[in-house]
C-alpha cells in the first residue's frame, strides 16, 4: 500500500541506524511490527495471575520426583 507521510528525518535516520535497515519502507515496516508485538504482550499481561494451570513441570520435564 502506498501511503505519504509526513515524519521527522532524523527520527527516521536514527532508526535506521539503529536498526540496520536499508530503506524507509524497512525501518517503518520493522517499526509496525515491534508495535503490533508490544501490543499484543501488553494485552496478554492482564492475564498474569487470572489462571490456575496447576502444571507439574517436574512430571513435564520426566523428572524424577
Amino acid at each position: 500500500m502506498r501511503t505519504t507521510l509526513d515524519l521527522p528525518e532524523d527520527l527516521i535516520e536514527e532508526a535506521m541506524r539503529l536498526t540496520h535497515a536499508d530503506t524507509k519502507t524497512d525501518v517503518i515496516k520493522i517499526a509496525l511490527e515491534n508495535l503490533v508485538q508490544k501490543e499484543k504482550i501488553k494485552g496478554l499481561k492482564k492475564y498474569f495471575g487470572k489462571a490456575d494451570l496447576d502444571i507439574d513441570l517436574d512430571r513435564i520435564r520426566d523428572r524424577p520426583t
